[in-house]
C-alpha cells in the first residue's frame, strides 16, 4: 500500500527556558494570532473602500480596532466551552478545575463561532453598528485563521481522518492514529485537516473575497454572512464522512462514531453541528434577497 509518511514537524516553533518557566510559541496560537490580524487589517480596509457600500461604512477603522478585543474574547472564552460542553462534558463535569487548561489543547470552532457571534451582537449594540453588515465583515475574514488553524492541526498530527488506502493517505505518528482494527502494518489516514484547510478556509475566502469585490455583496445586509455560514457548514458536513471522530464517541458497536443514529444511518457530532449553519445560512441569503425586492 502506498501512503505519504508525516513530516518531521514540531507542534513547536520555538522554546524559551528562563528560570524554570518556558516561554513556548505554538503554530496552533501563530494561526489564531495571524488569523485575528489579518481579519482586522482586511476588515479595516473593506471599511475605507467607499464603493463597496451603497452609503456610509458600518463602522470606522478605530470601531474596528475595538471590535479586534471583543472578537479575541468570544473566540478562545466560546471556542473553549463549546469544547467542553459539545465534546467532554463528562470529563469536565469531574475535572472543573481542567477547564481553564486551555495549554491542553481542545477548542470548538461552532463554539467559538457562537462565541464571536456573542460578542459581535454586543459591540454592535454598544457601538450602534448595523449588525448584519458587522456580521458581513466578519464573516469575509473567518477563513483565514479557520484555514490557517487546520494547518496547524495538521502539523500537530491531530483530528486526523478515517483509515483509507487513497494514495495520498498519511501515516500520522502516535499508537491512537496507527490503531486501526483491520489494517495490518503501517495505518493511512485521510489529511482531513488538510481537505478543511482547502475547502472551509482558502476555497471559502476566494468565493467571499469575490462576491464582496467583484459582485458587491455588501449592498444587502446579510448575504455574505448567510455565504459563509452556508459554506462552511457544507464543507465540514462533507468532511466529517472522512473525519476520524472524537475518541469518545467510538466504541465496538458504534466504530463509525456516530452522535446519532437514525435507523441504518446517522451523523456524527460535526455533522449535527453543521447543519443548523447551513440552515441559518440559506436563510440569510434568501432574507437579503427578498429584501432587495422590497419597495421602500
Amino acid at each position: 500500500m502506498s501512503y505519504i509518511p508525516f513530516p518531521d514537524l514540531s507542534p513547536e516553533i520555538f522554546r524559551i527556558d528562563l528560570g524554570g518557566v518556558s516561554f513556548v510559541l505554538r503554530w496552533y496560537a501563530l494561526a489564531y494570532i495571524v488569523g485575528l490580524i489579518a481579519g482586522w487589517k482586511l476588515i479595516a480596509r473593506m471599511v475605507s473602500t467607499p464603493r463597496l457600500w451603497p452609503g456610509p461604512a458600518p463602522m470606522t477603522p478605530d470601531q474596528v480596532e475595538r471590535l479586534l478585543t471583543w472578537v479575541i474574547l468570544g473566540v478562545v472564552l466560546g471556542g473553549r466551552l463549546g469544547f467542553v460542553l459539545f465534546y467532554q462534558p463528562g470529563y469536565y463535569l469531574a475535572n472543573p478545575g481542567h477547564i481553564l487548561r486551555v495549554w491542553e489543547g481542545g477548542m470548538s470552532f461552532h463554539g467559538g463561532f457562537l462565541g464571536v457571534a456573542v460578542a459581535g451582537i454586543l459591540f454592535c449594540r454598544r457601538e450602534g453598528i448595523p449588525m448584519l453588515s458587522a456580521a458581513d465583515l466578519m464573516a469575509v475574514v473567518a477563513p483565514i485563521g479557520i484555514g490557517l488553524g487546520r494547518l496547524a492541526n495538521f502539523i500537530n498530527a491531530e483530528l486526523w481522518g478515517r483509515p483509507t488506502t487513497l494514495p495520498w493517505g498519511v501515516a500520522f505518528p502516535g499508537d491512537a492514529a496507527q490503531t486501526c482494527p483491520g489494517v495490518v502494518g503501517i495505518c493511512a489516514r485521510h489529511p482531513s485537516q488538510l481537505y478543511e484547510a482547502a475547502l472551509e478556509g482558502f476555497l471559502l475566502f476566494a468565493v467571499l473575497l469575490w462576491v464582496v469585490y467583484r459582485r458587491g455583496w455588501l449592498d444587502r445586509p446579510g448575504r455574505t454572512a448567510g455565504l459563509f455560514f452556508a459554506g462552511y457548514g457544507l464543507g465540514r458536513f462533507l468532511v466529517e464522512f472522512v473525519r476520524q471522530p472524537d475518541a469518545q464517541f467510538v466504541t465496538p458497536g458504534n466504530p463509525l462514531g456516530l452522535a446519532l443514529h437514525l435507523g441504518g444511518w446517522g451523523l456524527t457530532m460535526g455533522q449535527i453541528l453543521s447543519l443548523p449553519m447551513i440552515a441559518v445560512g440559506v436563510w440569510f441569503i434568501l432574507r437579503a434577497r427578498r429584501a432587495a425586492h422590497v419597495p421602500g
